[in-house]
């Protein structure tokens, strides 16, 4: 397994966000702006901010959502063993909803075809 290189992730994601931002500058401000909301609530630290997104990002399987809210969760202070603990109930929430919506279609599949 080769290791991936995050900054270099950062970097070129940085730059193709920018070429983003020149083709839909409208849709990239209210995404600039729904971050900076989504930021303000005085609830959360900016570091428990940065682990929820960052085991959101794990959850939907974005790697540049993983490289920038691991860069952020450090920058606000998060130690490893919280971001391990976050990454642990990513892992766990990953298998719950797979196991409610396995449960789901089997319920479907037996409502929907043929007697057994």
């Amino acid at each position: 397994m080769t290791t991936r290189n995050w900054r270099e992730l950062i970097t070129e994601m940085n730059g193709a966000v920018r070429t983003l931002r020149g083709a839909s500058p409208e849709v990239m401000k209210a995404f600039g702006d729904m971050s900076r909301a989504a930021h303000a609530g005085p609830a959360l630290d900016h570091a428990t901010q940065e682990l929820i997104a960052l085991a959101i990002g794990v959850a939907t399987r974005c790697e540049p959502c993983v490289a920038y809210h691991a860069e952020g969760a450090i920058k606000a202070g998060a130690t490893r063993q919280q971001v391990a603990e976050t990454l642990a109930m990513a892992v766990y929430m990953g298998a719950g909803p797979s196991v409610m919506y396995a449960a789901k279609a089997l319920e479907a599949v037996d409502q929907l075809g043929p007697p057994a």
